[in-house]
């Protein structure tokens, strides 16, 4: 598994992957071209893959499950965090959660 800030990774069998997803081809990247896997609203950084990939994800809604293939490997960068070196293959992308009274929403930062 891996982590940085309120992205958890963590590695999936192929099979894992549901097959009613639909392939995002690359989408969304940023302007620099990096693959994004949560952008903060607040400060505008992103967690994001720089290299090939692809994001697969179960629905339009960004606390649906999503997945990250990595067919050669890849990095994932942020403004305020050390870089992570992730090794070729699949990848469950958990955003963090909060609580807040009435609802839960994704972490903002």
């Amino acid at each position: 598994m891996f982590r940085q800030g309120d992205v958890l990774i963590v590695p999936v069998a192929e099979d894992a992957v549901p097959g009613r997803t639909a392939a995002s081809d690359g989408e969304p990247r940023d302007g620099r071209g990096r693959l994004v896997l949560a952008l903060g609203e607040v400060t505008g950084h992103a967690h994001a893959v720089v290299g090939p990939g692809r994001l697969v994800r179960e629905s339009d809604d960004p606390a649906a499950p999503m997945f990250l293939h990595l067919p050669q490997g890849g990095r994932v960068v942020h403004e305020e965090h050390a870089v992570i070196a992730l090794p070729a293959g699949w990848f469950r992308v958990v955003r963090q959660r909060e609580y807040v009274p009435g609802a839960v929403r994704l972490v903002a930062d």
